[in-house]
């Protein structure tokens, strides 16, 4: 099994990067393809820009890596109460290649930050928006305060019950597998 799994963010301090990376350890006997989306960082989209240049080709490479997966994990930094740009923009370009970006794979949402929502209000558009875009969503998880909740030097989420909430849901990906 092939999970590819990536923070829906481009700090270099992720505290979603972190999580995302632990959420994918969970899961046993698996090949971990963990993405950064500075590798698949693209002009600003346009149409315009699309008709004179074309989609770029990390719209596809990405593409490529979600199609050699067998699941997902994603988490949704959350930024004004969106996506991040990076990956909206992202998103935006490969979804001129194919609107069903996600490419009816099984997925797993996460979200987190500082805060004692932990990224909620993205995480939900998220889980809403998944099913028009080829995402086949089993389930999600919110990590609050992450300072608070998440053992950056262990790599994992130190709070036992947020913790057990989240192995919970991962677990999820490997159920119908």
């Amino acid at each position: 099994m092939i999970i590819t799994a990536f923070a829906a963010s481009n700090s270099s301090q992720s505290i979603n990067r972190k999580l995302v990376s632990y959420a994918a350890s969970l899961i046993q006997t698996t090949e971990v393809n963990l993405l950064d989306l500075h590798d698949y960082e693209m002009p600003l989209y346009s149409q315009d820009r699309e008709q004179a240049c074309g989609v770029p080709d990390q719209a596809h490479r990405f593409l490529q890596q979600i199609a050699e997966s067998d699941a997902l994990i994603i988490s949704f930094a959350e930024h004004n109460g969106s996506y991040s740009a990076a990956y909206k923009n992202l998103f935006d370009w490969c979804s001129r290649v194919d609107q069903k970006v996600y490419q009816d794979k099984p997925m797993v949402l996460l979200s987190t930050s500082p805060g004692p929502r932990g990224g909620t209000t993205v995480l939900s558009a998220a889980v809403n928006a998944m099913p028009y875009f080829g995402g086949v969503v089993k389930g999600q998880f919110s990590l609050p305060s992450f300072h608070e909740n998440f053992d950056v030097e262990k790599g994992r989420v130190k709070n036992e019950s947020l913790d057990a909430q989240l192995k919970g849901e991962v677990a999820k990906l490997t159920d119908d597998m």
